[in-house]
């Protein structure tokens, strides 16, 4: 009786503390990087774009690789991580309403997105440099490339709370987000006030991406081919393309994470199995519909 009680406290254990965290860290980590995906391509008006076009997961990943450098705690490298991703992104909406004169010009936005995207990639570099090869260098580089391994329970709400707060405007908009992706003078004419719309999108999505990357690492491609297969699913309908690519994306982050806990005999960083998955459906995707986008 006292191995049974033994055994049953010691699985209670671990489902709250590893099983619980890391299923939980992959549906709203899932969610979040798909939902933000499919409202990036809705208001810049092109499939090809991924969450972190704007800067997050560059600056993110810099503030996290900080961190490990200083020998920061868990939490405060989440903490870094998410307040970086923000900074990165508040960078690069401010250069590029200096530059184009605060007139609301996409491509000075991109182009200014891939700037600031390599001015942190360049510090996350360094960080590799001064890192103590011993230690934090391999610590780094584990989590650059994404890992559900360091997810406590602790350290969820820093993760739930930021989902939640963004993709869910998210959802409420996506009839004005249907909208905008006809163009900004159809738009205009049905009432939509388009830089809003334009404004809100782009700092939820930043947010969930943000929180997403501070989490586990650099988990690449969900945001990118999940919601061009909820397309062929359900339509471009944001209504409902928004909470398909919600949901594809947290089942898809669930089984890649199985699959690297149980088909390999050490476990795989999740960020590889993405991109090994995703790079070819991508381009087995981009050939049967890049004619039905929209």
């Amino acid at each position: 009786m006292g191995f049974d009680a033994e055994y049953t406290h010691n699985g209670y254990v671990a489902f709250m503390n590893v099983r619980l965290p890391r299923l939980s860290a992959c549906v709203f980590v899932g969610a979040a990087l798909s939902a933000s995906g499919a409202a990036y391509q809705g208001v810049f008006h092109n499939p090809m774009v991924s969450p972190d076009l704007l800067g997050a997961s560059s600056g993110a990943a810099f503030g996290a690789c900080a961190s490990i450098l200083l020998s920061a705690p868990l939490l405060v490298q989440q903490a870094s991580a998410f307040l970086f991703g923000l900074m990165a992104v508040a960078l690069t909406l401010l250069i590029s309403s200096i530059v184009s004169r605060r007139e609301n010009n996409t491509t000075t936005l991109v182009l200014t997105g891939m700037v600031v995207s390599s001015l942190f990639s360049a510090g996350v570099s360094i960080t590799k440099l001064l890192a103590d090869t011993d230690n934090q260098l391999g610590e780094i580089t584990f989590w650059l490339m994404g890992s559900m391994a360091g997810i406590r329970l602790k350290s969820l709400p820093i993760l739930i709370l930021p989902v939640l707060i963004s993709v869910v405007p998210l959802l409420l908009f996506s009839y004005q987000l249907n909208v905008v992706t006809f163009g900004d003078e159809e738009a205009r004419m049905m009432g939509i006030n388009v830089q809003g719309i334009r404004l809100i999108t782009i700092l939820c999505a930043t947010l969930a991406t943000s929180a997403s990357v501070a989490a586990c690492g650099m988990v690449g491609w969900i945001g990118l081919i999940i919601p061009h297969l909820m397309r062929f699913v359900v339509g471009p309908d944001f209504r409902y393309l928004l909470p398909a690519s919600a949901l594809g994306g947290a089942i898809f982050l669930i089984l890649v994470d199985n699959i690297t806990r149980v088909f390999f005999t050490v476990e795989v960083s999740i960020g590889i199995l993405t991109a090994i998955i995703g790079a070819p459906f991508f381009l087995f995707l981009l050939v049967k519909g890049r004619d039905s986008w929209l």
